[in-house]
């Protein structure tokens, strides 16, 4: 039987269009990494025509790298795990109660709301509470980042949880579960597939953060690895071929990260989107 489906050459220019535009940075990122400032004034767009793989120890001594990694996977990891424990419990009490209760039902569209106030205004206030509250190191910034993600998980968790059937619930009170036991024990394992999306989008956003960290912490030697980029950058010129080479390094556990995980990140979110 022949196939009738003709190619859809419009969407399929788009789609190649788009792959350009995302791979190209990464294309140049990655020259310029392996070049040394001659090569990189001769030809710009070029590949290099002496691998200088040397720019990546070098970043890596320069950067003070090892600690930087240590510092933002304690502040990533950290953050994951309070995330997780938290957000859900927040987002279970309000998706369970909101259709009964205005409180819940306000307090959902209160968190929701957060998401549209910009960083900025709140940056100031931020800076001083978490200054008198001693809170300027790796502990304040994972608390911080635990609090930042609440709005947008609460959104997320809600339309999930949602979609779990309330008789498994009652089946459980009914065997003399309370609230607490039933929420571990049951909801929170049928959570997997959005606490894995939430997981990953949370440590995507915690270990690419520059802003907070930036007014929060003080101390070079709990700069997490985007401060530390910022060594690069003089004030009449800038090593751009260490730079992006720190650049790789530092991006390169989230890449691998995302490729394993991308499809719990699909899942989750549709399944969490109909109810």
């Amino acid at each position: 039987m022949q196939d009738t489906r003709k190619t859809n050459w419009p969407i399929n220019i788009l789609v190649a269009l788009g792959t350009i535009v995302i791979l190209f940075p990464l294309y140049m990122a990655l020259t310029i990494a392996l070049k040394d400032p001659q090569q990189m004034a001769q030809s710009l767009f070029g590949l290099p025509t002496n691998w200088r793989f040397d720019n990546f120890a070098n970043a890596i001594e320069v950067t003070n790298f090892f600690q930087a990694f240590r510092n933002s996977v304690l502040v990533t990891t950290g953050t994951v795990v309070l995330t997780l424990l938290t957000n859900s419990m927040v987002a279970y009490a309000i998706g369970r109660n909101m259709q009964r209760s205005k409180f819940f039902k306000g307090l959902y569209f209160y968190f929701v709301s957060a998401m549209f106030i910009p960083f900025p205004i709140i940056m100031l206030p931020i800076v001083k509470l978490t200054a008198s509250l001693h809170m300027t190191n790796l502990i304040g910034l994972t608390i911080l980042h635990t609090v930042y993600a609440l709005a947008f998980n609460v959104f997320v968790y809600v339309g999930y949880i949602r979609s779990i059937p309330v008789a498994l619930e009652e089946a459980a009170t009914v065997d003399g579960a309370s609230t607490w036991g039933t929420f571990w024990r049951i909801i929170f394992p049928l959570m997997a597939p959005i606490n894995a999306t939430v997981g990953i989008l949370v440590c995507l956003s915690t270990y690419n953060d520059f802003l907070l960290p930036l007014i929060i912490i003080s101390d070079q030697n709990m700069y997490t690895l985007p401060l530390v980029q910022y060594i690069f950058q003089g004030q009449f010129n800038t090593d751009y071929n260490l730079a992006f080479a720190s650049y790789l390094l530092a991006m390169l556990p989230m890449i691998i990260i995302y490729l394993f995980a991308q499809k719990w990140i699909i899942s989750g979110v549709t399944r969490g989107s109909v109810k």
